[in-house]
């Protein structure tokens, strides 16, 4: 993949049963969304004298819990939060979860997503005179809610007002007296789903959660969806209906872990698929069929199926090293890509390859990667992406780049591109070879980063 950040993760739990640890199976929940966010992680819990606490720190889950800490984090409502930055500093300050304080109680709040108007709203909370510690958009969806709750005194009346007043991509898991809250906005951007541990309830952004805890999935939220989760059971309420549904597809083709599935379809079986749409679309001889690891491995396999080109393993992958999108410095990232990946001579050498990204963002990743199976002795090496040309910024919680100049399918056409990376051929699967790779679904996408179509206006980066 190249050099995409990714959003967040997110995780709750209301428990009804005396003998589940809350804070460790937020701990588990968020070990298996760690790819979502790499920068910090958080974990709030709430006991019986409505306290919440908090403990967050930059890092890794692993790094930022022990058994010392989860021990005196008790309570029966407990939330998670996975962070990469989209909106905010890359600072402790602006881990989540967040708690505040107000007079209609406390409230703690992790989100993945990104605000499009929290801008104006926070500038609108300011000349009131709320304060604000942090960067981030997350903040002002609970300084919102705490102006909010303490005019409506209904916190239902509350949390429909907040949720129809911010705008753009938000999947909320929030703790708020004695509920938990799980909100996701009406395109329904970013996954977020329920499901049930014996008595109890828990939330994830990504059903992989699910399965160490020994939860079994119930559903996913639906798009503009508020569920309250208390002692009394399960309330939803529908606040909006939206006629258009716009899921980022890029959790197909690139940031939910295969072994996840959304909207009733397998992320892997959706990346083998559009590995079997490109080989209908773009024919090449060639020996092997190698993809880039990992979100490029199934699609490699799904191309060589459908081709009929034996599938080979290319490259090695060092596992201590994260994500290159995780790095926030393009030198960080380019450092990255040369120590996680090595080329295999045996496997490459002398041989016409076809290799398989999911992505091609900025290049300079898809570069060095070309440039490891020609050292190792490729004789033609043919790229292949997953998904069409990246050539606009993403305003809804991926960031992508700060400015289109950056993206550099919006500075050179796929010829221009291919000279830049320094491959043998190039080629991009189609818009719609992509849409039909999540065979079963019946969502629509936002596919704004290929074509421009942002389902909600927005301002022009850069």
């Amino acid at each position: 993949m190249e050099e995409m950040k990714d959003k967040c993760g997110v995780f709750g739990i209301y428990s009804n049963d005396k003998d589940i640890n809350v804070s460790g199976v937020v701990y588990t929940g968020l070990y298996m969304l760690q790819h979502r966010g790499q920068e910090s992680a958080g974990i709030a819990v709430k006991n019986g004298d409505d306290k919440i606490r908090c403990h967050k720190r930059m890092g890794l889950v692993s790094e930022v819990f022990d058994d010392f800490v989860l021990n005196n984090l008790k309570g029966d409502i407990g939330i998670g939060h996975n962070r990469y930055s989209t909106s905010g500093e890359s600072h402790v300050e602006n881990a989540q979860p967040i708690v505040l304080k107000y007079m209609g109680g406390n409230v703690a709040i992790a989100h993945n997503g990104n605000l499009i108007n929290w801008r104006k709203l926070k500038n609108d909370l300011q000349e009131m005179g709320f304060m604000f510690q942090t960067t981030s958009d997350s903040e002002v969806i609970g300084a919102l809610l705490a102006k909010t709750h303490i005019e409506t005194e209904n916190l239902e009346e509350s949390l429909i007002k907040v949720s129809k007043t911010i705008k753009g991509a938000f999947s909320i898991v929030m703790i708020a007296g004695d509920k938990l809250i799980a909100i996701r906005d009406p395109f329904g951007f970013r996954p977020l789903c329920l499901g049930k541990l014996e008595n109890s309830y828990v939330l994830a952004s990504e059903s992989v959660a699910f399965s160490p805890i020994g939860a079994e999935f119930v559903r996913d939220i639906e798009p503009g969806e508020i569920l309250i989760i208390d002692k009394k059971g399960l309330k939803s309420i529908k606040y909006e209906e939206n006629a258009r549904t716009a899921f980022c597809i890029f959790e197909y083709v690139y940031f939910a872990r295969p072994d996840s599935t959304i909207d009733g379809v397998s992320v892997y079986s959706a990346r083998i698929e559009a590995g079997r749409n490109l080989a209908r679309e773009c024919k090449i001889d060639a020996d092997i069929v190698i993809g880039v690891p990992d979100s490029g491995v199934p699609a490699a396999i799904g191309y060589s199926r459908e081709s009929g080109i034996p599938y080979a393993e290319g490259f090695i992958k060092n596992r201590y090293i994260g994500r290159t999108f995780i790095q926030p410095s393009q030198l960080k990232r380019e450092q990255s890509v040369k120590l996680k990946l090595s080329a295999l001579p045996g496997q490459v050498g002398g041989k016409k390859v076809i290799m398989i990204d999911d992505s091609i963002v900025r290049g300079t990743t898809s570069k060095n990667i070309v440039h490891l199976l020609k050292e190792a002795g490729a004789k033609e090496v043919h790229f292949l992406s997953s998904s069409p040309p990246v050539k606009y910024c993403c305003h809804m919680g991926v960031d992508t780049a700060d400015d289109p100049k950056h993206l550099i399918a919006n500075n050179y056409d796929i010829e221009g591109i291919r000279k830049e990376i320094g491959a043998d051929s190039l080629h991009y699967l189609s818009l719609e070879g992509l849409k039909k790779s999540p065979i079963g679904s019946n969502i629509g996408y936002c596919t704004a980063c290929f074509n421009g179509d942002y389902p909600i206006p927005v301002e022009p980066l850069g």
